[in-house]
């Protein structure tokens, strides 16, 4: 559904991805992984179409959008839930939703979208009316997802979902995607919490210094010693979890 070919994009003379090519099928779940400053979220913006390509191509359900503006980009379907959470501090809980559903398709779907966002995030419903600068963290994350799927998106991008949460946050906001993704939504997931990324996810991409340096299925990546060593604590001569 979503090909990347080629990939190159920066900010001005800075490449900050360089040649990258990666894919997400219909309904699948993918990661892209990597240290901070390779890349990831610069990946997501030229995606979402906030940072125009140096070269290479972009393609969405079959339609070139690499020279699409954000907002035909979001017409087509992608959804993308920044890193930071970015939410409106000022409005409602519910005004923030209404503002994920701003495209013609999705504003006609929106009571019907309103009620399932409140079936997978309940804590949602019981604040609606609360100003969304009020909430904590946990609840600021599962209302930018919430926006997100107000869009009614055919592919949810997330961009560290877990950054800044407590590890009991973490596992229910991880919880709540698994649950999506179990709805058939396709899903694009930048994480630094590699072990619990490549749990959720099919396969994934690792990225060093703007460039693909690895991918595969996910259980393969999990018993790479390079990625353990780089990334999941684990000892690569000794096998064991680095103290």
């Amino acid at each position: 559904m979503l090909v990347l070919s080629g990939v190159t994009a920066g900010y001005g003379p800075v490449k900050a991805v360089i040649d990258v090519s990666l894919s997400v099928g219909e309904g699948e779940a993918v990661a892209l992984l990597g240290a901070n400053g390779a890349g990831k979220s610069t990946t997501l913006r030229a995606i979402s179409g906030l940072m125009r390509l140096t070269s290479g191509t972009i393609t969405f359900a079959g339609i070139d959008i690499g020279a699409l503006p954000p907002f035909k980009i979001a017409e087509l379907g992608i959804a993308h839930v920044p890193e930071g959470r970015q939410v409106f501090p000022e409005m409602t809980v519910r005004e923030n939703l209404e503002m994920g559903a701003f495209i013609p398709r999705a504003k006609a779907e929106r009571p019907r979208t309103l009620d399932l966002v409140f079936t997978i995030f309940p804590v949602l419903a019981e604040r609606r009316g609360q100003v969304a600068g009020t909430l904590s963290g946990g609840e600021q994350q599962m209302l930018a997802v919430g926006r997100g799927l107000m869009l009614k998106p055919r592919l949810l991008m997330l961009d560290e979902p877990s950054l800044g949460l407590a590890p009991v946050v973490t596992d229910a906001t991880f919880a709540k995607i698994q649950e999506i993704h179990a709805m058939g939504m396709a899903i694009l997931l930048v994480e630094q919490n590699v072990s619990r990324a490549l749990t959720l996810v099919r396969r994934a991409y690792v990225l060093e210094s703007g460039r693909v340096v690895m991918h595969g299925a996910s259980a393969e990546l999990a018993d790479n010693k390079q990625v353990q060593a780089a990334y999941l604590g684990i000892d690569a001569t000794e096998g064991r979890v680095r103290r």
